[in-house]
């Protein structure tokens, strides 16, 4: 075992401690004092320098049955985090090494080497790996290039453009192509950041007036890929805007994570055998075999300035809770990143 420097005795972490109805509330949570414990066989201690928070934690939150496990009451939550390895227990990886992990919303994890993933401080910003070239980066490549199929020429419209996600979309469209790409946020602001800094071609508030009236002057000839963030009355607009042929990837729907009644479908799903139109839903966690060519091509856009991202950044492991409160209503311009 390596040397070991003098630790904190306790580790500050969030538990939720009752499963919200509706709108998560203070009080379905605990911001709790923890032992910090050694690392075992294998093991090495991160101290966590930067967490994030993510709508999919609202589905981790419920008890129902889902394609992850629920958060337990009682015990610490869980997200992506980059730390300092400040202990170590197990090969390769030494005191002072960055790893990326999954043991956010706590000052100090204990984790299996094999679940670290070492990265480069030197290469990138470190809350950059939770972000543009971490699972939010990856899960814009995969969605649109796999699930969507982009193609060049494509004109494709993004909802929660403004998003980590959703400007990665965007963006790497433009680079790979797109004729048109629209994008669709909840205010006059971010609908400036994405045609002045992202490069969309359109942009529009939703909160402006119908969505499928906003979508139609911003592509008159159409969608052949919809990149779907928020459901509801965006997923209803694409579909009566599809091409035929067109793809829709269901990445997420957070105008719906917060409801107590089940949404109602877009009514114009007929519409799709008029089109041949296609609805896929995806999760980034089955195209991880796409990682390698996913760095290899998006990290020179980052380091060369063509591919721009946004952070908002929230400071202290205290704020963590409501960091997360406010992605889910919007407040975030690009990843939310909480930073201790």
């Amino acid at each position: 075992m390596t040397d070991t420097p003098t630790l904190p005795a306790v580790s500050r972490e969030w538990h939720l401690v009752s499963r919200p109805v509706g709108w998560p509330k203070p009080e379905d949570f605990a911001f709790v004092e923890a032992e910090v414990p050694q690392p075992g066989e294998g093991q090495v201690l991160v101290r966590n320098k930067y967490l994030s928070v993510d709508p999919y934690m609202r589905g981790r939150m419920s008890s129902a049955k889902s394609y992850v496990a629920p958060f337990e009451l009682g015990k610490a939550m869980q997200g992506g985090a980059v730390g300092e390895v400040v202990a170590s227990n197990a090969e390769g990886l030494a005191v002072g090494d960055h790893v990326l992990h999954f043991f956010g919303w706590r000052e100090y994890a204990v984790v299996a080497a094999k679940n670290a993933v070492k990265v480069d401080a030197d290469a990138a910003p470190l809350s950059a790996y939770l972000g543009v070239l971490g699972m939010t980066g990856l899960t814009a490549y995969a969605g649109l290039l796999r699930t969507a199929a982009f193609k060049e020429g494509d004109v494709v419209f993004v909802s929660g453009a403004a998003g980590a996600v959703g400007g990665q979309v965007g963006q790497i469209a433009k680079l790979k192509g797109a004729s048109r790409v629209i994008g669709s946020a909840g205010s006059d602001e971010k609908v400036k950041l994405l045609k002045e800094e992202y490069g969309f071609d359109a942009a529009f508030n939703y909160k402006d007036g119908p969505v499928a009236e906003q979508l139609r002057a911003a592509a008159p000839d159409g969608i052949d890929v919809y990149f779907d963030n928020v459901g509801g009355d965006h997923l209803e607009a694409a579909i009566g805007s599809l091409n035929q042929g067109g793809r829709i990837a269901v990445c997420g729907m957070i105008s719906v994570y917060n409801n107590t009644e089940p949404a109602p479908g877009p009514k114009n799903l007929a519409r799709l055998i008029q089109t041949r139109g296609r609805i896929e839903g995806f999760l980034v966690g089955d195209h991880y075999d796409l990682q390698p060519q996913f760095v290899q091509e998006v990290a020179p856009w980052v380091a060369s300035g063509e591919l721009k991202y946004r952070e908002t950044v929230v400071e202290g492991i205290e704020n963590n809770l409501e960091a997360f409160l406010g992605v889910l209503r919007g407040d975030n311009t690009g990843k939310m990143i909480v930073k201790l």
